[in-house]
């Protein structure tokens, strides 16, 4: 940057800056200000033209007072005809007052574009950094339609002086994060990667930035870069602290670089060349051991720099999950962060072994620190530090310590914060279902989990446990001895109270035989909860009364007298109201044969997916579920438990409990059609939702025969046989979108829309497999008098490659038909051939 010139002091602006900081109120100021605004408004507009020093001046002012806060509403042409000075100074204060006050719909910015143009071709290094600082500032569509193209050829201009290339690179960036799709590298790309290899560590830096969004967006046009990318790593990381002294931070050597190099390395998958793989794991194993070498200063930005490179070292480790000594040793380097005395890395250590728990590799060695993080648990003051060894716990979760993290996390949440408390019975509910290894275990630890925080507990929690107890027979009446104890608390929960109403009034009978359990001890423990409890759940124990009636006749008396109360047959609220008069009128009436039919005990719920789990996603919010949490999800599905979002009534009148399945869970219908108590073929749709704009779910969780989520691959579905083809098409009368064909090894969706005469149809095809189709086609057979009504038919194919946790390429070919539909009223499914 050029030297200012004694002359360029502006005394004019300081004095004015002063009196403004020595007004004693706002009203003197605004005097001050106005004034000043009217003597500079009669500059601009007096006949005596002004020199470049005095519009500079007076531009600067202009600025100082927006900045202030204040509306200004000229100035503007001056500030733009100060680009055309050749002065430095001069030129800055214009750039300056544009890149603040100009907006892009302003009518000077044809103008201002003119004179940018004029410095980008100047060759003046200090004009061109300037104008490039500008687009940056602005980053309007006008600019990056004027510029994008100019941009790249400066960048990579043989030329161009190093400190301009650093601001075309992140100008360039700019323009892309706002416009990408004006900002189109083409013939620039293989020599935009090459800068990975400029001598200047300057231009590195910058151009890396640049690549790494770019490389986001366009993998495949920049994986060149991730040898390149290898090389410069592996300079820096051999590199001694004296060989860059320029970008020597406290010893550490290029940190910022290193950091935008693994980051960008995280953009693919593991080299395929065995020369740059092996060249990238010494670089890393050389960060993993400088990790463990003793400090060289005692300052904190010496740790802070190393630290910022390890934990990109880990999270690339992470992210190639191939190498299992790495991740071994990145979770032992992590361990002895878990008790360091700075909380960022304790927080970041917790963090980053939540990922790594998920990784086969190293989720043993995750768990020997089990003990430190319960401890954590236990004893950290930071509440973010708290929830993210919640976190780990929930991750590192398996058969073998699910009951000791169940329990402390139990005994955490008598004293949790109350921001984490929801979330942490999210994961107590999920946990003691998923990992449950005896019934009585599971039902023991959700009715704890109701006592110890019963505001927090949803409906999807209390709903799960009693379609569990309802569909396991062994279970019942420890179920219902549990209940009955738990209700005799002095202060019991409302949710207790559902439980025990639904329980009891279900399989009460299984307990009555015990005289402190007799039934009509049961009728009064409920009743006496009545009076303190929401209109819903009134609701749910008049029904629980009525079903007494049925298993016990001889409460029918004190029941019904209970009913026939005025509180009740005369409640304010219409739904108390008409459930009373109903259960009155019913067990008045209706003979024991008729009674014991229509109460007759709830048949199993189809067994379904949790729902807990998407509600936990749901409430950590995307970008904060950790990679466990993930993949559990996605094992679930979309609508993780269509059946359990509906809660279980035992109203009289119910006649099933099947509960209707979520679109996103079943398109068809065809797993829901199975008998109750059955366990569905499959949960796994890969084309569940391939027709809204979330993309391919991933594979959903298998459901073990007791009911509990398991961690087994789900078993396939068979392929419906051909006599039900037709059953399957007939379904979509009434339906525009559905699975159509289904097997071991694809899956065909339909989607169809329709207006007026005019009808489209798109089939969608699904690989199941963890392969790759190798050839893959598609025709569509027009027979007969169909081919006359058909208006076009379009094949598009299409490949959508495989995520980090969808391990099968998902195809995706789209069969689009154009159907003339007034013309085929009457015409038969079958006449669609795949």
């Amino acid at each position: 940057m050029p030297a200012v010139s004694k002359g360029d002091g502006m005394r004019g602006l300081a004095v004015f800056i002063s009196d403004i900081r020595n007004c004693k109120s706002k009203e003197a100021e605004i005097k001050r200000i106005n004034k000043e605004l009217a003597n500079i408004r009669s500059k601009f507009k007096g006949d005596k033209a002004l020199d470049g020093y005095s519009k500079k001046k007076y531009v600067c002012k202009l600025l100082f007072i927006f900045l202030l806060g204040h509306d200004i509403d000229f100035g503007h042409m001056e500030a733009v005809n100060l680009l055309s000075s050749n002065k430095y100074t001069e030129k800055q204060i214009g750039y300056l007052f544009i890149s603040v006050l100009v907006n892009s719909n302003s009518e000077l910015i044809r103008l201002i574009n003119n004179a940018i143009k004029n410095d980008l071709s100047s060759r003046n290094p200090t004009f061109m950094c300037l104008a490039l600082h500008c687009i940056a500032n602005v980053g309007s569509r006008e600019m990056a339609e004027a510029f994008a193209s100019e941009i790249p050829r400066i960048l990579v201009a043989g030329d161009t002086m190093d400190s301009v290339k650093q601001s075309a690179a992140l100008c360039l960036l700019r323009l892309y994060k706002t416009s990408p799709d004006l900002v189109l590298m083409g013939e620039w790309t293989s020599r935009v990667v090459h800068l990975l290899n400029d001598q200047h560590m300057g231009v590195v830096t910058a151009a890396i930035s640049l690549i790494t969004c770019l490389s986001q967006k366009n993998p495949d046009e920049f994986k060149t870069c991730v040898s390149l990318a290898v090389s410069r790593l592996s300079r820096i990381v051999s590199s001694a602290s004296t060989d860059l002294q320029d970008y020597t931070y406290y010893f550490v050597p290029a940190p910022w670089l290193s950091c935008k190099l693994l980051r960008l390395l995280q953009c693919y998958p593991p080299p395929e060349d065995g020369a740059v793989k092996g060249r990238l794991v010494e670089c890393l194993e050389t960060i993993l051991n400088k990790a463990q070498e003793p400090p060289k200063s005692k300052k904190v930005q010496h740790s802070n720099a190393k630290n910022a490179i390890l934990f990109e070292a880990i999270s690339l480790i992470i992210h190639y999950d191939s190498e299992p000594n790495l991740l071994v040793r990145a979770c032992n380097q992590l361990g002895q962060f878990l008790q360091h005395r700075e909380t960022n890395l304790r927080y970041l250590a917790l963090e980053s072994m939540c990922t790594l728990a998920s990784s086969e590799f190293s989720h043993e060695a995750v768990k020997t620190h089990i003990e430190t993080v319960i401890n954590a648990l236990k004893t950290e003051r930071d509440v973010s530090v708290r929830q993210r060894a919640a976190d780990l716990l929930y991750a590192m979760c398996d058969r073998s310590n699910a009951k000791q993290i169940v329990a402390e996390m139990l005994s955490y949440l008598e004293t949790a914060d109350y921001s984490i408390r929801e979330e942490m019975v999210l994961k107590v509910a999920i946990l003691a279902e998923k990992y449950a290894v005896d019934y009585s275990w599971y039902v023991d630890t959700i009715l704890n989990l109701i006592r110890i925080a019963g505001d927090y507990v949803s409906e999807e929690v209390w709903y799960r446990v009693i379609q569990i107890v309802i569909n396991r027979d062994d279970v019942q009446g420890y179920a219902a001895k549990t209940v009955f104890e738990a209700l005799q608390a002095p202060a019991c929960h409302e949710n207790m109270v559902k439980v025990g109403g639904y329980i009891l009034g279900e399989f009460g009978n299984l307990i009555a035989g015990d005289p402190r359990s007799s039934p009509l001890v049961q009728f009064n423990l409920l009743h006496s909860k009545f009076h303190l409890c929401s209109v819903p759940t009134r609701a749910l124990l008049l029904s629980a009364y009525i079903k007494f009636i049925n298993l016990f006749p001889e409460t029918k008396a004190t029941i019904q007298e209970v009913l026939r109360c005025d509180s009740q047959i005369r409640n304010s609220d219409v739904e108390l109201q008409q459930r009373a008069v109903e259960y009155l009128k019913l067990s008045s009436i209706a003979s024991t044969d008729v009674l014991a039919t229509v109460l007759e005990e709830m048949p199993p719920f189809p067994e379904r997916e949790s729902s807990i789990l998407a509600k936990l996603k749901k409430k950590k919010g995307p970008g904060a579920v950790s990679v466990t949490e993930l993949e559990d999800s996605k094992r679930e599905g979309g609508e993780l438990n269509g059946g359990g979002d509906r809660g279980p009534d035992t109203s009289a009148m119910s006649a099933s409990n099947a509960s209707t399945p979520s679109p996103s869970a079943d398109l068809l219908g065809i797993r829901s059609s199975a008998p109750a108590g059955t366990a569905p073929a499959s949960a796994g749709n890969l084309l569940v939702d391939v027709f809204s704009e979330a993309g391919p779910a991933a594979p959903s969780a298998a459901v073990n025969d007791d009911g509990f989520l398991s961690s087994a691959p789900p078993s396939e579905d068979p392929a419906p046989p051909l006599s039900e083809a037709d059953e399957l098409l007939n379904k979509f009368v009434c339906k525009n979108n559905g699975v159509l064909f289904e097997n071991q090894l694809l899956q065909i969706g339909i989607k169809s829309e329709y207006r007026q005469n005019l009808g489209r149809m798109y089939l969608f095809y699904g690989n199941k497999t963890s392969v790759q189709f190798a050839s893959f086609t598609t025709s569509v057979s027009c027979p007969g008098e169909l081919q006359s009504h058909i208006l076009s038919v379009q094949l598009c194919f299409s490949i959508f490659r495989n995520y980090q946790s969808l391990k099968s390429d998902f195809w995706s070919t789209v069969c689009k038909t154009i159907l003339n539909r007034s013309k085929f009223q009457n015409l038969h499914p079958s006449v669609i051939v795949i």
